[in-house]
């Protein structure tokens, strides 16, 4: 591998990280901020929405821009509006001031969530194995040390003015150094579904046939379909298919996306107080549930590239999904702590790999329209992320919140059962 792709995976890792972190400075600091301005509760959900609403805006315009000007410009301008944008709730003093900051901070998070993404396809594609899902794995640790800065920050007596102006400085300083070090777009591989993940086991990079002897015959695919396209095969199918198939592909992967970021979701919000209201337990236990599901996400997410590199990307979603399953079924069964958190960290470890495998998948299914499918997928993925919290809260008016995680469980289960669908394009 060349120098100048290893520095841009460690670009790559990077921007993930930055952006975790600057996400996760806006949301420690949500409770000042909520006093400075005086609104409430209701209000500050009500521009929660709004700041999503302005994200998937930001997705749908990034995607077009980084199929034309290249990922690595629209990653350093997304990424500079955002370290900029960050600061702006720290400013507001009334709520149409904290409006218009969460506003331009969604649309540049959600700008950057595609562009970076799509970025990390380029990278992978040069890299000729899975390294997705290590680049999510990043995201999740950036907003880890983000909500442990920020706490200490606030023990420290810090205003939020000065914790976000310093991170919005950071921010931008990282952005400069990190974008010159990105690949361009020209510079990766033509999409190869082959070799970027091994959906044939024992087949990889080292054992690719050189260009001027490849067989005309595909070889064969195990993850469902007879025959696997070769890499300029591939690419020529995907790119003749035209606009129709190639919709009702991003339309798939955005609808599994949209079940396993609902799921997400539902973890995210309502593990808690799952574990709270069905075992009775204290505050600080409960909250042990959503780190039993964080921890083993983040650490599946490191793991889940080896495990797509050795056994293909359907497996990691078809046989993650069967895990975060039976860490559902678990959860709704048990009447014991331990089990309870057992199965969250089964549902945490479930739905880690799936989500880059998405993306990988709609990043390849044409070279030149990669940002816009991918904004396409994330935009739907991101609305089941909102939705999951709030379908089970009116689930509640009716059953117990432990009976509303059949919900998930569904959303798991279509997953599984549809998990092909992140195979490469066959012919």
């Amino acid at each position: 591998m060349d120098p100048q792709t290893r520095i841009a995976r460690a670009a790559v890792f990077v921007v993930f990280a930055l952006n975790g972190f600057l996400l996760a400075m806006w949301v420690v600091h949500i409770p000042a901020i909520t006093d400075r301005t005086g609104i409430a509760h209701s209000t500050l959900g009500m521009f929660i929405l709004m700041l999503a609403g302005a994200g998937i805006i930001g997705m749908r315009i990034a995607g077009p821009l980084a199929d034309r000007f290249g990922s690595r410009t629209v990653v350093g301008a997304a990424a500079a509006i955002t370290a900029v944008a960050v600061l702006g709730p720290g400013l507001a003093t009334g709520p149409v001031t904290l409006a218009i900051a969460l506003a331009c901070f969604g649309f540049g998070n959600g700008a950057l969530d595609v562009s970076m993404n799509t970025q990390a396809v380029h990278v992978e594609r040069a890299y000729h194995r899975p390294i997705m899902s290590a680049f999510h794995a990043l995201f999740s640790g950036g907003g880890f040390f983000g909500s442990v800065l920020g706490a200490a920050a606030q023990r420290a007596g810090w205003d939020v003015r000065l914790t976000l102006s310093l991170a919005a400085v950071a921010g931008l300083l990282v952005t400069a150094a990190l974008v010159p070090r990105l690949l361009g777009d020209t510079q990766s591989a033509e999409p190869n579904p082959d070799a970027v993940t091994r959906d044939q086991p024992g087949v990889g990079p080292q054992s690719r046939i050189p260009e001027g002897h490849r067989q005309d015959r595909p070889p064969h695919d195990p993850d469902g379909g007879s025959e696997m396209p070769t890499h300029t095969t591939a690419t020529h199918d995907i790119e003749a298919a035209g606009s129709p198939n190639r919709s009702r592909k991003v339309l798939a992967l955005a609808a599994i996306a949209f079940a396993l970021l609902l799921t997400e979701g539902v973890a995210a919000d309502w593990s808690a107080l799952q574990v709270r209201d069905h075992l009775d337990v204290d505050d600080a236990t409960a909250a042990l549930a959503f780190g039993a599901f964080s921890g083993t996400m983040t650490a599946g997410r490191f793991a889940a590239d080896r495990v797509a590199g050795a056994f293909g990307r359907v497996a990691v979603v078809r046989y993650g999904t069967v895990i975060a399953a039976c860490g559902l079924v678990l959860i709704m069964a048990s009447g014991w702590v331990p089990l309870t958190l057992l199965g969250w960290a089964l549902c945490g470890l479930g739905v880690s790999g799936g989500i880059p495998q998405i993306f990988t998948a709609a990043g390849n299914l044409g070279s030149n329209t990669a940002a816009t499918d991918m904004s396409r997928v994330f935009g739907l993925g991101y609305l089941g992320l909102l939705a999951g919290p709030s379908i089970i809260g009116w689930i509640t008016t009716i059953v117990p919140l432990t009976t509303a995680m059949v919900v998930p469980l569904i959303a798991v289960i279509i997953c599984c059962r549809y998990a092909d669908v992140v195979a490469p394009q066959q012919k």
